[in-house]
């Protein structure tokens, strides 16, 4: 993984992102299982599409995985001066205004379009955050990961650690990034729509934002073609739902939170990690989906 790393992130860029997206398509067809997976998802989300258009926007989807995993190999080679050859703002007085309230902000996002290339640029531009992962279960792999993550001030921290992490982070006022489209299990996770079909969904980040008064801020990198760029884009801060009832507040606010990445995913659906077993989790009494 190393010497794949450092041969792309030798190339030049285009030829970087033709290898990785090659490569990405490869795996797309000789890896029955993710297109299994992506098209159960799709019928689930979009019944109304043809198998012709789901298999598009798979294709789409590994497309651009390829693209994002060539800039993660030129993560080095990134600075402030070059990066907004990557990716540029949009929205970045919503960050301001919710960074001005000192209270720390919670990154509300997903696995969307570029969503390690947003975290990265936006450290190289002066805003290091606190970044939520999953460690991956190889751990050299996992550390060269952590290092491209972190080259310019971000920090990462697993997901057991997730409570401890957030709460410290928000006392100092900083920024936390969390993936909020993951599947969960309860208690850790609560049932609530996601595309009209109930979703194991984590409720910490709600309950956190509420003890804390943090600004939930929706940030998303959606990759656009006309550009050629990605753009790291910020939504005005949530309005959270706050009755006293810290329970149903909870579930209440994190179908809030779901509902704008099922917004996202419906503007942009090839931007979305469909390969991802969204809905493993089911009710108690309900057929396993996949």
């Amino acid at each position: 993984m190393w010497l794949l790393a450092r041969f792309v992130g030798l190339m030049p860029r285009a030829l970087a992102r033709g290898f990785c997206q090659t490569s990405a398509m490869a795996i797309y067809v000789v890896h029955r299982r993710l297109r299994k997976v992506g098209l159960r998802n799709l019928d689930l989300a979009f019944p109304e599409k043809s198998r012709k258009e789901k298999l598009r926007i798979l294709r789409r989807l590994f497309h651009g995985l390829g693209r994002q995993l060539a800039e993660f190999a030129l993560f080095p080679r990134y600075t402030k001066e070059n990066v907004a050859q990557v990716a540029i703002y949009e929205g970045f007085q919503n960050f301001a205004e919710a960074n001005a309230r000192g209270k720390g902000i919670i990154y509300l996002t997903a696995h969307f379009g570029g969503w390690e290339v947003s975290s990265f640029a936006h450290s190289l531009n002066g805003h290091p955050m606190n970044i939520v992962v999953r460690p991956l279960d190889n751990p050299y792999v996992n550390a060269l990961v952590d290092r491209y993550r972190t080259l310019h001030g971000n920090s990462t921290f697993g997901k057991r650690d997730f409570a401890r992490g957030l709460l410290t982070a928000m006392k100092s006022g900083e920024a936390v990034g969390i993936l909020m489209d993951t599947n969960m299990t309860p208690p850790q996770g609560a049932f609530v729509d996601f595309f009209g079909v109930p979703a194991c969904t984590a409720t910490g980040l709600a309950r956190v934002a509420l003890h804390t008064g943090a600004a939930v801020l929706p940030s998303f990198s959606i990759w656009d073609k006309e550009i050629g760029k990605y753009k790291v884009h910020f939504d005005p801060a949530l309005q959270l739902v706050s009755t006293g009832d810290s329970e149903a507040d909870a579930i209440a606010n994190t179908a809030l939170f779901t509902k704008v990445i099922e917004n996202y995913a419906r503007q942009y659906p090839e931007q979305w990690l469909w390969v991802h077993r969204r809905w493993k989790t089911r009710p108690p009494g309900e057929p396993q989906l996949y």
